[in-house]
């Protein structure tokens, strides 16, 4: 996996933070801020909150990097592409991980869950003492409705493409690294997709 120089320097500080319990380090490959910490939450939407179209799932002309089949992401403007046939793709508005926590490569989607559970990690329960060891897949879950798991080389990279109600949060950088689409979304692409699909993060 590729990366520059500041996603490099910003692992070590995020990975002792970001690890899960009994997990070791040397099973984040060097690919940053765990996808098991909970996506920052706003305190809600705003009052004139209306989704802007260019969110919206919707096929557009495509030139880019992938096969069709291949799931790549956009994190400068905010995209996720699933490509299709004939210089097209199925384009989805999403969130992306904030300042510090963003990376860039290629993965693999090695598992899907529908309404996954979180396990949030030891260092957030210290600050959060009320959250819980785990919490079931559900409507307040920050995984969402759907979650594909990104593994490198077999290995848990700690990375999810999942699901959020806070639909007001397209196209912003506000996660811990995972990358958000709204949970109608999320949804779509999992049943589009199947494991040992192709991601490609730009």
């Amino acid at each position: 996996m590729s990366m520059d120089r500041r996603n490099f320097l910003s692992i070590g500080l995020s990975a002792a933070a970001c690890s899960l319990a009994g997990l070791p380090a040397a099973a984040m490959t060097g690919v940053g801020a765990s996808a098991q910490q909970a996506p920052d939450t706003l305190a809600g939407p705003p009052q004139d909150f209306v989704i802007d179209p260019i969110y919206m799932r919707q096929i557009v002309p495509y030139e880019g990097p992938g096969r069709p089949g291949t799931i790549v992401v956009r994190t400068k403007t905010r995209f996720v592409y699933l490509v299709l046939q004939n210089g097209e793709a199925l384009r989805y508005g999403c969130g992306i991980g904030r300042d510090g926590f963003s990376w860039s490569g290629e993965a693999t989607v090695a598992r899907k869950a529908v309404w996954p559970a979180w396990y949030p990690p030891p260092e957030m329960r210290k600050r959060q003492p009320e959250l819980p060891v785990m919490m079931a897949g559900g409507i307040k879950n920050p995984l969402g409705a759907r979650a594909l798991y990104l593994y490198q080389n077999g290995v848990d990279t700690l990375y999810r493409i999942h699901g959020t109600t806070e639909a007001w949060t397209m196209g912003q950088a506000v996660s811990s690294g995972c990358v958000r689409l709204m949970n109608d979304d999320i949804i779509d692409l999992h049943q589009r997709v199947p494991t040992g699909t192709r991601v490609i993060v730009i």
